[in-house]
């Protein structure tokens, strides 16, 4: 029989939470059926303004990192303030937990088997390779300076032909930028990633994090598209129905997306949060996607999503895979 997914169910690895702020200590439970203690949290306001912001397990529940802007890690002892062995907990701070407010918070679980690993080193300033744990060739990796004020780094397997020398901001609408003081203009192996001179990247004798992820068939896909300009954009396959994307047109200067299926449980899906902005959830219509049974369908002809002739790159992580282990098929949305 055909292996068509690593991982039949996706709720051990990855799920995505909506929930109502108390504006007093709140724990919150994840919705899937498997339990599932997350070791990375992206949280974000939704109704209001307020940064999007990753708290991870090796850093310490409390510490903060914003991806709308360059600050170093702070720590916030009334935003997340602990992991769960389902969920986690929110303290007071009306970025996390403001009464009657709505939030959504993206979690994933550390592992090799789906391919996440959490790194932790001190940089440097030189050249070098950083070993990981994922036993596999990373496609998307974020690096965060944690002393000094500076950007959220990315590297993207698809982003160019040559993805190892460049790199993204997620802070910043900015295309890509060509600097091999990024990643050393080296590709990542299944073992180490490699690291510039870039105080970005590598700053010396300051404390850095980086979150890597490998695809995991039926899992997770990190690829790029080419646009059309039309309505009727491209179609991209990913082996899954999915729960989650995360794209940028490379090609321009251009806002980040996220789109998930439970703010959105309809096609299309335009429901936008933007991970380089504080600014609150919006509606646009124009910008539609079709979460579909084995991928997603582009509906719009803006620069963000779609320009003419332009590049595009994405993360997704699935909802279900297309079919599972056992040869049974998920339904479409």
């Amino acid at each position: 029989m055909a292996v068509y997914t690593q991982i039949d169910n996706p709720e051990l690895f990855f799920q995505c939470k909506l929930y109502t702020g108390t504006g007093s200590s709140n724990a919150i439970t994840l919705d899937g059926d498997e339990n599932m203690q997350p070791d990375l949290v992206y949280l974000k306001r939704r109704d209001d303004g307020g940064p999007p912001m990753f708290f991870d397990a090796i850093r310490g529940a409390t510490k903060r990192l914003q991806t709308n802007n360059t600050d170093a890690e702070a720590t916030g002892s009334q935003q997340l303030t602990a992991f769960g062995s389902d969920g986690f907990t929110v303290g007071t701070n009306e970025d996390a937990n403001d009464s009657s407010a709505t939030y959504v918070a993206w979690c994933w679980k550390e592992s090799a088997t789906s391919g996440f690993d959490i790194v932790s080193f001190t940089g440097n300033a030189t050249n070098r390779t950083i070993s990981h744990s994922l036993s596999a060739v990373p496609k998307f990796i974020i690096v965060k300076n944690r002393t000094d004020t500076s950007n959220v780094l990315v590297y993207h397997g698809g982003n160019t032909s040559a993805p190892a020398t460049d790199g993204l901001y997620m802070n910043t609408t900015d295309a890509t930028d060509d600097d091999a003081g990024f990643f050393n203009d080296t590709d990542p192996t299944s073992s180490v990633f490699s690291v510039g001179t870039n105080n970005n990247a590598n700053g010396n004798t300051d404390a850095m994090i980086a979150y890597l992820f490998a695809e995991k068939q039926g899992f997770s896909k990190f690829g790029s598209w080419i646009g059309n300009g039309n309505a009727d954009g491209p179609f991209l396959f990913c082996g899954f129905r999915p729960a989650m994307i995360i794209g940028k047109n490379t090609s321009r200067t251009e806002d980040w997306f996220i789109l998930d299926a439970k703010r959105d449980t309809f096609n299309p899906v335009d429901e936008r949060l933007q991970p380089n902005s504080s600014g609150a959830e919006s509606t646009v219509t124009t910008l539609g996607i079709d979460f579909c049974a084995n991928g997603f369908k582009l509906r719009g002809a803006t620069n963000q999503y779609n320009t003419d002739g332009e590049t595009m790159i994405f993360m997704a992580f699935a909802e279900a895979p297309l079919v599972n282990s056992k040869g049974v098929p998920c339904n479409a949305r």
